[in-house]
């Protein structure tokens, strides 16, 4: 029996699991978890301001304030699901699985009390079963047991967000597709801003000018005999060997985006000097350990506890595992900044790098070369 017969049947069984679940746990008339008394939302939800935010491909940031609004609103956003190939460094290609065609998914930005509802489509040429669990929401599984789509199916939830910070959100079908479909890049972020908005230690107000969204991932690429990584013609003939992979923990590729250098040269993010911007740092599998090359996180929310007082000038930081963070950094010097996870083998070696190009004008009070590399004569 060949290994690629074992490989789809193995794959198969796994997925017929995952949809026979989806399906005993969606068939809900009361738009509640299945088995438990139901108490109905107010009829004053209904009633509020339905805005629709519209998504857009990391690194960027939906528009958005910190100025809360003056009342609880519904935040309407719309994802698609697409199973895709993606090309990870040239040459190696891995199989995706996206919330709105992009590694990561786009980051959401909502305020705390707003409500928060999805319609999530899972496009029909896919081949699997996919839902979204945002930690963000508060639930069994978060929203993961009513959001359940096969291909060609929709679903619409809807989740109050009573819980500020930074959080994450992923694909989480079930048993070993759950892993599976994170470390495929099936994970992004939601900000829900605190209503008092962001404040320092003393109390007084934050604010940025400019921000961006970091989504670091973690891919797990098989090699062939030969040590060349190896490429597929379907998601359904990688799963075996990619768990193999997983299983040793030992990552392939640590990318920000969807591959290595997503976020460098042409499509580096920008800002100036004089400008605040707040990074927001996502990685839904692993530890990570920001830092910021010639400058600081002069503001930081280390576990995305935006409510909280956060940490001050600190040179790196810890994105643990299956959360999100935030940094807030005003640059003082231009040039090309390097943002990265300072393992630095992760970062030099992996991927796990951007740059950021700041415009200005240099001051040399904080930084200047006096005297220029010449040649010394050494005493014998």
């Amino acid at each position: 029996m060949s290994k690629k017969f074992i490989a789809t049947a193995l794959f198969t069984a796994l997925v017929a699991a995952t949809t026979a679940q989806a399906e005993s746990q969606v068939k809900s008339t009361t738009g509640g978890l299945p088995g438990y008394e139901v108490i109905k939302a107010p009829d004053s939800v209904q009633k509020l301001e339905r805005v629709k935010q519209t998504l857009v491909a990391p690194p960027n940031v939906p528009e958005h304030t910190l100025d809360h609004p003056a009342a609880p609103r519904i935040v309407e956003i719309e994802m698609f699901i697409e199973e895709k190939e993606i090309e990870v460094e040239p040459g190696v290609f891995m199989w995706a699985f996206t919330f709105n065609g992009s590694v990561p998914g786009p980051l959401v930005v909502v305020h705390e009390g707003d409500y928060v509802e999805l319609k999530l489509k899972n496009l029909s040429k896919n081949q699997l079963v996919h839902n979204i669990d945002f930690h963000a929401s508060t639930g069994a599984l978060g929203a993961g047991e009513l959001t359940h789509v096969a291909p060609g199916e929709e679903v619409v939830v809807r989740w109050k967000a009573i819980k500020p910070g930074v959080h994450i959100y992923h694909c989480a079908p079930g048993g070993a597709m759950i892993p599976w479909h994170v470390v495929h890049g099936m994970n992004g972020a939601i900000v829900v801003i605190p209503k008092d908005g962001l404040k320092d230690k003393n109390g007084n107000k934050l604010t940025y000018d400019k921000a961006i969204y970091i989504g670091e991932q973690d891919f797990y690429i098989p090699k062939d005999e030969k040590g060349a990584y190896k490429r597929y013609s379907s998601p359904s003939l990688s799963f075996a060997d990619d768990k193999k992979v997983m299983d040793g923990l030992i990552p392939t590729h640590i990318v920000f985006g969807e591959r290595k250098g997503a976020y460098t040269g042409d499509n580096a993010p920008t800002s100036k000097v004089g400008e605040t911007l707040m990074i927001y740092h996502s990685q839904a599998n692993r530890q990570s350990y920001p830092h910021l090359i010639g400058g600081h996180g002069e503001y930081v929310w280390e576990r995305g506890n935006l409510a909280d007082a956060p940490a001050q000038d600190l040179e790196s930081w810890v994105i643990a595992a299956g959360s999100a963070g935030a940094a807030m950094y005003t640059f003082k010097q231009p040039g090309t900044y390097v943002y990265l996870s300072h393992n630095l083998i992760e970062a030099v070696n992996l991927g796990a790098l951007a740059q950021i190009k700041v415009d200005g004008k240099w001051n040399n009070d904080l930084m200047e070369q006096t005297v220029a590399p010449h040649k010394v004569e050494e005493k014998k």
